[in-house]
């Protein structure tokens, strides 16, 4: 494994170092965009960083802050401080376009990504985007719309609200900040503009990010170029070997080399 490495990102009281892990080879940069309350040591990140080795591409990734060894409190976690640290990651490291896979949230982290590389980096606008069970808009449509009525009130009054996990033994923090700050950012009330191809791979028995919610993001995304894979008996995390087969297949479709 690479040695880690540190970028600091944000100034004052809200400067962190986030850790990252790059792979230099030849080809367009592959960029690993976790999902919330993942990490770059993920079995897919996992996965596709030996795929790289292997086929000598630059591989790229990270932990948002509160995740994984980044500094931070999760807490303190909102769509557009992690947006802000992947941009700068990002920038930091790619030497060229780079293909972007987004995993739940990285999917719609992605997609914000993306908009803002082609107006504001356009040398650096991805040549494609793969994304797994996209959780697009996920604080306000998957997140806050599944959360009950006592559960609202005491985001609205504490601030906070811990839900059990389905993936660890630990509760999450759902806070006041991030469904409000991430309300910012939504892609679904209107065209997503991407400026390159997108290929969605979604699990039909996922049971956080709905495989129609997928559908619904394709009808968003503006491109002719993009396609979605349905997995039928896939899950959310899409992390069996057959599954890691069709990743791998998706971004070789891209020929980025």
């Amino acid at each position: 494994m690479a040695e880690t490495g540190w970028l600091s990102v944000g100034d004052g009281e809200q400067a962190r170092r986030i850790a990252t892990l790059s792979r230099d080879g030849k080809g367009a940069p592959v960029v690993w965009l976790g999902g919330f309350k993942s990490d770059m040591v993920s079995t897919k990140a996992v996965h596709l960083d030996g795929w790289a080795a292997r086929q000598g591409r630059p591989f790229l990734r990270f932990d948002y802050s509160g995740h994984g060894v980044s500094e931070g409190r999760f807490e303190d976690g909102t769509i557009g401080r992690w947006l802000e640290e992947t941009l700068a990651v990002i920038r930091h490291n790619a030497k060229s376009r780079p293909l972007l896979v987004g995993s739940s949230m990285g999917g719609w982290i992605a997609l914000l990504a993306a908009r803002r590389l082609v107006k504001e980096t356009p040398e650096l606008r991805p040549m494609g985007l793969v994304l797994i069970a996209p959780a697009v808009d996920f604080t306000q449509e998957l997140m806050l719309k599944g959360l009950s009525a006592a559960a609202r009130l005491e985001i609205e009054e504490k601030g906070v609200h811990f839900r059990p996990s389905a993936y660890s033994p630990e509760p999450y923090p759902i806070t006041r900040n991030l469904i409000e700050e991430g309300q910012r950012h939504l892609l679904l009330g209107g065209t997503i503009q991407t400026g390159c191809p997108v290929h969605v791979l979604q699990g039909m028995r996922d049971p956080d990010v709905p495989w129609r919610h997928a559908l619904t993001v394709m009808e968003h995304i503006s491109g002719d170029e993009s396609v979605i894979t349905l997995i039928k008996d896939g899950d959310h995390r899409l992390s069996r070997d057959e599954d890691l087969a069709r990743l791998v297949a998706a971004i070789e479709g891209f020929d980025p080399a």
